[in-house]
């Protein structure tokens, strides 16, 4: 019997203080203050940000309390099959997926023996949090703006296609998105602003100062920190993770 943790997904500018809500709520669903937090840096690697990206994370949770964070030394696809990340990220209590190239995260992790860890991590209750790339790469599929075409993702999401820096990018990328997708959920959060799957009585929860963007059709509903977007408008991550076969 599956008893998965939980997901959360950002628009962008990670670990800058503007998502502490955010950053505080997983780490209270992870454990607290001794959660054992891992960052996954892949997708900043591609222009050599890696180590600077995940440094900024593992201060800006250590400013928030957390004694047991770590960057992973996972940054492409031999690396995220390395048995030493792979056996720390079964470990985790708290796997984070920061922002960058989307494309080089998602074939980095897919079919890797850390990916496969993170999905047993999170049927075991850990939380897994992705921004800006990190969040795209989660659902089934993800626009990829260096191709501008759709890439497969890793599925954990299903069919959610997140839009992220979604003040910015979101008039750019609705109509692409839309026309290849059809099907998927648009999903647009704004920077320093995120979700996580934790509302009471099912749904998701908006936190930080932005907005989260749910589109129907032609429409849009926008909704702000502290309100609750339904699973029956945003579907709920996959109930069994553990039959992933990404």
């Amino acid at each position: 019997m599956s008893n998965k943790g939980h997901i959360a997904l950002a628009g962008g500018a990670e670990f800058g203080g503007g998502m502490s809500d955010l950053d505080r709520r997983i780490m209270e669903l992870a454990g607290g203050d001794a959660a054992t937090i891992h960052i996954i840096p892949a997708a900043a690697a591609p222009d050599n940000n890696q180590h600077r990206a995940g440094a900024r994370g593992v201060h800006w949770f250590k400013s928030l309390g957390a004694t047991r964070v770590y960057c992973r030394e996972i940054i492409d696809r031999a690396s995220a099959d390395n048995p030493v990340e792979t056996d720390a990220i079964g470990g985790a209590d708290l796997i984070y997926l920061l922002g960058g190239f989307p494309a080089h995260l998602a074939n980095s992790l897919r079919g890797s023996t850390s990916w496969q860890a993170t999905i047993r991590a999170y049927g075991s209750g850990a939380v897994v949090c992705g921004s800006s790339a990190g969040a795209m790469v989660l659902g089934d599929m993800f626009y990829d703006p260096g191709t501008s075409a759709m890439q497969p993702g890793l599925g954990l999401l299903g069919p959610i296609l997140v839009i992220p820096h979604h003040e910015r990018s979101g008039p750019a990328w609705v109509e692409r998105m839309q026309s290849f997708a059809a099907d998927a959920q648009l999903l647009g959060l704004d920077e320093f602003t995120g979700i996580i799957d934790d509302a009471e009585n099912g749904g998701w929860t908006v936190y930080g100062g932005g907005e989260a963007v749910v589109y129907q059709g032609d429409g849009q509903n926008r909704y702000r920190g502290g309100q609750v977007i339904s699973f029956s408008l945003l579907p709920p991550p996959r109930v069994d993770p553990e039959n992933l076969k990404w």
